[in-house]
């Protein structure tokens, strides 16, 4: 974190214990929120913003989460990528159900995002997958990701494979890699206040749009 990042995180330090979320809140829409809270996360200088907690479970309910990015995010649902043979993608294709949880310590906020799951198209794969610095694209194609791995020399020879397979930029979209949409069916959003009576704001959709409720801290 740069020197300019760091007093930036410190100036934005404790920043909604004081004022919480006001009433108005309730009457905007949590996907326009949300983008308000992660432009202030980027604001404060945190290291990677968009980092989020993912939590998917088997199809007999055994749940696990890990980290990922946010890649994308609409009216309609939240979006990031994977191997396809990853265990979080063979737990989403088990059981199509999933959540998420952004945490902005020093912001004192958090967001739970919760609903079905649905592969993006490979069109949309492609194009975000082209977007990538070609490192990660050849290391998309060494990495059986999460199956076991006999020594570091392995993955690091079928990384070079990769490399004298696509030597030029133009390195495609795998098979066994896309990524995920997340359709929200609802968003809390937590601000926390001073004594730990936070506020907590969630949303819930409907045929209508949202509907709203504050819930005790």
């Amino acid at each position: 974190m740069s020197l300019k990042s760091s007093i930036k995180t410190v100036l934005t330090l404790g920043k909604g214990v004081a004022s919480g979320l006001p009433e108005a809140a309730s009457n905007m829409d949590p996907i326009e929120l949300f983008g308000d809270w992660l432009g202030a996360a980027e604001e404060s200088g945190i290291l990677l913003p968009e980092s989020v907690a993912l939590a998917t479970a088997t199809g007999d309910g055994r749940p696990s989460v890990r980290m990922v990015l946010l890649k994308g995010v609409d009216e309609r649902a939240f979006v990031f990528y994977t191997n396809y043979g990853s265990r979080k993608a063979t737990e989403l294709d088990a059981n199509p159900h999933a959540a998420l949880c952004f945490h902005w310590a020093v912001l004192h906020r958090q967001v739970r995002v919760a609903g079905a799951v649905e592969r993006v198209s490979e069109e949309e794969s492609a194009a975000y997958f082209a977007s990538r610095p070609k490192g990660t694209r050849l290391g998309a194609w060494a990495s059986k990701q999460s199956q076991p791995l006999s020594g570091r020399e392995l993955l690091e020879t079928r990384l070079l494979e990769a490399q004298q397979r696509f030597p030029g930029d133009d390195v495609p979209l795998p098979s066994f890699w896309g990524g995920y949409r997340l359709l929200a069916e609802e968003i809390e959003f937590w601000q926390g206040r001073a004594d730990r009576l936070h506020d907590r704001l969630v949303f819930t959709r409907s045929e209508d749009g949202w509907d709203t409720a504050r819930l005790y801290p």
